[in-house]
Order: C-alpha cells, then sequence, then structure tokens
C-alpha cells in the first residue's frame, strides 16, 4: 500500500459517527445502498455547522445517512430530503424519528428529483447535497445551482466514479456525466468548485455571489 493509499485510508476511518449514523450506514449495505462515506459524511457535518445552515436540501434520502451527517452539528436547520424509492423513504423516516429528529425539521418528499426541484424556492437553501442517479447529474445540478442561495454550496459524493473519472477508457454514461459537470463548474466565473478525495470524491461548488 502506498503512503497515499495509506494517509486515504486512515483519513476514512478516522471520524466518530453517533449511533443512529451508524445503525443507518449499516441499513444501508443490507438494502444494498451505497452511503456517503464516513469522511465525506464528516465532511457534511462540518459544512453545515460553520455555515450555521439553516435549509438543507438533499437529492438522495436512502435510508438516512447523509441526512443526519447534514443536521449533526446544525441543530437549527430543516432537510428538505427528495427519495424516489418509497421503500428507502419509509426506513428514512424510522431513522429519523430513532435519531430523535423534531418532525418539524424535516420534509421528506418522494418522487423525481427532477419534477420536485423546479416547485422549491429560488436561492432558499444553504446546502444541496445531490446523491441520485449519476445519469440525470446534469439535471440535478442545473436545478440544484438554482434553489441555492449566493455563498451556499451545492456538494456531490461520488466524484470520481470508483477511479472511472480519471480512466479515459471508461465511457459509460455516469463517468461522462460526471467529467461534463466537473468541466463545467471549472469554467464558470459564477461558482467556485473543489474537488476532494474524500471517500469516492466530493465536489463542492460554492455559488458565487451575483
Amino acid at each position: 500500500m502506498s503512503k497515499i493509499e495509506r494517509n486515504w485510508q486512515f483519513a476514512e476511518q478516522y471520524p466518530t459517527e453517533t449511533e443512529p449514523i451508524v445503525a443507518a450506514r449499516r441499513l444501508s449495505l443490507e438494502l444494498g445502498i451505497e452511503p456517503v462515506s464516513r469522511s465525506t459524511a464528516a465532511h457534511l457535518s462540518g459544512y453545515a455547522a460553520v455555515m450555521r445552515a439553516s435549509a438543507i436540501c438533499e437529492i438522495g434520502t436512502g435510508v438516512g445517512v447523509s441526512g443526519l451527517s447534514l443536521l449533526r452539528h446544525a441543530p437549527q436547520a430543516t432537510l428538505t430530503s427528495i427519495e424516489i424509492e418509497p421503500e428507502f423513504l419509509r426506513e428514512a423516516r424510522a431513522t429519523f424519528v430513532g435519531a430523535g429528529v423534531a418532525a418539524s425539521r424535516l420534509r421528506l418528499i418522494e418522487g423525481d428529483a427532477r419534477h420536485v426541484m423546479p416547485r422549491l424556492n429560488l436561492a432558499a437553501y444553504d446546502i444541496v447535497l445531490i446523491d441520485a442517479n449519476p445519469e440525470q447529474l446534469l439535471e440535478h445540478f442545473e436545478y440544484a445551482l438554482g434553489v441555492t442561495r449566493p455563498g451556499g454550496v451545492v456538494v456531490v459524493p461520488g466524484a470520481l466514479g470508483h477511479g472511472r473519472v480519471a480512466d479515459p477508457a471508461a465511457r459509460d454514461e455516469a463517468t461522462q456525466a460526471m467529467r461534463d459537470l466537473l468541466a463545467i463548474v471549472a469554467e464558470s466565473p459564477a461558482i467556485s468548485p473543489a474537488l476532494s478525495p474524500a471517500g469516492d470524491g466530493l465536489l463542492t461548488v460554492v455559488r458565487l455571489d451575483a
């Protein structure tokens, strides 16, 4: 194992998590969902805390790993979370209840984000997380940027695609969509992107002031 690999492994194992997050992570794996990694979850918690986020939106609820992480150090925040799979959303509701998250802080929406996002208020959210169908990434990002306030962030986990994004031979639709997004955000003067190797890659895009 190289030094870079050891560093990555150490960083992944470093964060501690609450029992509800650990339980949600275990349930995710049982249901065949790939949750955000521990280091990615720690980044999400940190973003919400440092920004003192009051409104957070999530595309792809899963069973609540990322949602609980976003709310962990942001007691004043509300979470709007969109999930297309009814079974996952039912499990997520139970996860949030079990973690003691008040119903007044949650808006869990069952549906296709492409239909839900256009109904959300523009420039209303401090953080928008995109963790859904990668083939629809560019469409999700366009909506996400629109509902993010100036100074807010859009966060996209899985930005390295398990090594496929950096592999020129990988030409599948999801990988190409991520490459296209990375190219778009790198060139836009209206946003400030950062790509981290945390987890399977974490893209953070700050919407700059108009």
